[in-house]
């Protein structure tokens, strides 16, 4: 079961069915899904993908995947899995423009980062990150982790993958 966790500024927790609406701004706002999976989806793919959430991931404890919150405010995304792309865990994270800049996605990654390190004993985690989103890839390399190689997509784009070891 996905466990709470918190750090100064933020808690991260399951979600529940009513934070749906909130979830669906999240994923349906173009500056956040550009850098998300394989880009913008359908209000209805979204809608889809937080059920997926409860009659997948928490139904079968796949997974962590937590809704973000500040000041009891959902105001992001995140989650830790395992992912055939990088053949390890990978850390997923999303903020609200509205909060950009103010140091919380780096507050964020450490958080995910260091439950993957304790209470999931990884020896190593990954992120994939597309190569234009500079700010994602410079939080990253800020906390730790290391470009390892680059993966060229089928429509072109670049795809960073970046490991930190415990």
């Amino acid at each position: 079961m996905t466990p709470t966790l918190r750090t100064d500024r933020l808690l991260l927790e399951p979600y529940v069915p009513e934070d749906e609406e909130d979830f669906v701004a999240l994923f349906q706002d173009t500056d956040v899904s550009r850098w998300m999976g394989d880009g913008p989806s359908t209000e209805a793919e979204d809608r889809a993908l937080f059920e997926r959430v409860f009659t997948k991931v928490y139904a079968r404890d796949l997974f962590d995947v937590w809704a973000v919150r500040r000041d009891g405010r959902l105001i992001g995304h995140a989650e830790i899995k395992r992912t055939d792309a990088v053949d390890g865990h990978e850390v997923v994270y999303a903020l609200t423009p509205a909060v950009w800049g103010s140091g919380l996605g780096t507050e964020l990654a450490q958080a995910v980062v260091a439950h993957g390190f304790g209470a999931l004993g990884l020896s190593e985690i990954h992120a994939t990150v597309a190569a234009e989103n500079k700010a994602s890839l410079t939080l990253l390399e800020r906390i730790g982790f290391e470009h390892v190689r680059d993966v060229e997509e089928d429509d072109g784009s670049t795809t960073r993958v970046l490991t930190r070891h415990r």
